[in-house]
């Protein structure tokens, strides 16, 4: 980085970084997890399960909103010599960062099935969710507004998260096309060669 510059990684990449490893590991304690009966059986676990996936798929989406609001409309314009960070290299950063976390959710997913079939899975596969589908509200806001939202990589928290957290003071905006992710944070489909 030069004269000044900052690292920046993109704010929806960073929050849907953790989307798909919490749904596909919910999806399999799940799946795993109906396999005993448990002590409240099968279809209390997956009543619970159903409601547990709703409730943290909605709190997720919901929770920090005002926060990534204020951020968003604060958002300075990204400097000349500001190095915008890879997609690959964010979510990276992220999944390395809290690989030691999933896979403890995972266990404690598993080890409740003993106890409440299913209902540990359902969980992470709504917090998963959530997390989707607060980076496709920030998606369409990026959309509307034609910015797409950059955090500074060093205002992270240690494991590459907490894009809207009490370091961050700021963020910055750049044109729509930049960078390598889409409004979002999904990998950008380019346009096949004619």
């Amino acid at each position: 980085m030069a004269r000044g510059g900052q690292g920046l990684a993109r704010v929806a990449v960073v929050v849907r970084a953790g989307a798909a490893p919490l749904w596909w590991f919910g999806a399999c304690a799940a799946g795993i997890g109906v396999l005993p009966s448990g002590l409240t059986g099968r279809r209390i676990g997956v009543l619970a399960g159903a409601a547990l996936f709703l409730v943290g798929a909605a709190a997720v989406t919901l929770v920090r909103r005002g926060r990534y609001g204020a951020l968003a409309r604060g958002a300075a314009r990204a400097g000349k010599y500001d190095v915008l960070q890879d997609r690959a290299v964010t979510v990276r950063n992220w999944r390395r960062g809290h690989r030691w976390w999933l896979l403890s959710a995972f266990a404690a997913a598993l080890g409740s099935s003993f106890a409440v079939p299913v209902a540990g899975g359902m969980l992470l596969a709504g917090l998963g969710t959530g997390l989707r589908l607060k980076a496709a509200w920030l998606g369409r806001r990026e959309r509307a507004e034609q910015t797409l939202l950059w955090v500074r990589v060093d205002w992270l928290d240690r494991r590459g998260g907490s894009p809207a957290g009490k370091a961050v003071k700021g963020l910055r905006g750049t044109g729509i096309a930049a960078g390598d992710a889409a409004p979002g944070g999904a990998r950008r489909r380019t346009a096949a060669l004619v």
